[in-house]
């Protein structure tokens, strides 16, 4: 969704024509609730014309979807006994056992839940995401980076709702 009606608030590169009251009636269209239930949320930021002609060496598509596959496998091959099939769908009784944290980790999430007010239903999404992300990178365990990583994935609400 744009962060306002324009579509411009906080983009560098276009100013935006709302007022705050404008801002804030948008936004309260969607609630906490509902944004509780999204896995991931980022924002996407314009792209300059240059960055379209770069031509750096960014990893392709074909290796994305290697990488994609391998730990769509791991999935299966961990939820081969379960009547599910991804991380997403870990029901809140196995979240222990299949996304199990060290104790940095536990800080980080503490310190995560104290400065963005995150609800119990966002932790277990945050897991799950966290338990994807280890995934992705071929780890069997999840990482601190994991967790950050996850974390950032769900502080967009913060910064326009929180």
């Amino acid at each position: 969704m744009h962060p306002c009606p324009c579509g411009f608030f906080g983009d560098p590169l276009h100013e935006c024509t709302c007022s705050q009251g404008q801002i804030d009636r948008y936004l309260g269209k969607i609630s906490n609730p509902l944004l509780d239930r999204i896995d991931i949320h980022i924002e996407v930021s314009p792209v300059k014309y240059n960055d379209l002609q770069n031509q750096n060496n960014e990893e392709s598509s074909a290796l994305i979807r290697a990488r994609v596959k391998k730990a769509r496998d791991i999935q299966l091959k961990r939820f081969k006994n379960n009547k599910i099939f991804s991380n997403s769908q870990i029901p809140p009784k196995d979240m222990k056992k299949h996304c199990k944290l060290t104790g940095d980790s536990e800080d980080i999430m503490n310190q995560a839940f104290e400065k963005y007010k995150f609800s119990g239903r966002t932790y277990n999404r945050l897991l799950k995401v966290s338990r994807t992300i280890a995934d992705l990178d071929g780890e069997e365990k999840i990482q601190d980076r994991h967790i950050l990583e996850a974390i950032r994935y769900r502080t967009l609400d913060n910064k326009y709702w929180g």
